[in-house]
């Protein structure tokens, strides 16, 4: 019995962190930029019937040369474009679905060489009652055109 209840918790819990999970809205998976382009970063969360409070993020790019494929933000996170509050505010997405996001405006660094990076963000929010930490990454490849 006991442990059946813990198990229902551990699940709970799992599925409130899962609800909290943001994605990078913008850029696409994919899109080109170019050294030195500002880029704006959107940052994006469902709205969730479950009790959260957002405290950071951190967004970052890593050189992956040829392919970021295998690349594991929560290992290797790259140099730090942004790091500070995440606060998103409401904005519908769609007929009757509304999403928090925010917008992050980063400059690629001049000297950043390679034909692909990978853009990463981690997020760190307090989920539920108690509240419980939680800490996710996400990215997408970024292509690099020739510098102008």
């Amino acid at each position: 019995m006991m442990m059946t209840r813990s198990m229902l918790a551990l699940a709970v819990f799992a599925i409130s962190a899962t609800a909290q999970s943001i994605t990078i809205a913008a850029p696409t998976d994919g899109s080109t930029v170019t050294a030195g382009q500002a880029i704006t970063v959107d940052i994006a969360r469902p709205n969730t019937l479950s009790p959260s409070q957002e405290v950071s993020v951190a967004i970052g790019l890593l050189n992956c040369g040829k392919s970021c494929a295998g690349i594991d933000p929560s290992q290797r996170f790259g140099e730090i474009l942004f790091a500070g509050p995440y606060a998103p505010t409401q904005q519908p997405s769609g007929p009757d679905h509304i999403d928090f996001y925010q917008n992050f405006t980063v400059t690629i660094p001049q000297s950043f060489a390679g034909s692909q990076a990978s853009l990463n963000v981690a997020h760190f929010n307090l989920i539920g009652a108690g509240p419980f930490p939680n800490l996710e990454t996400k990215n997408i490849t970024l292509n690099f055109a020739a510098s102008t």
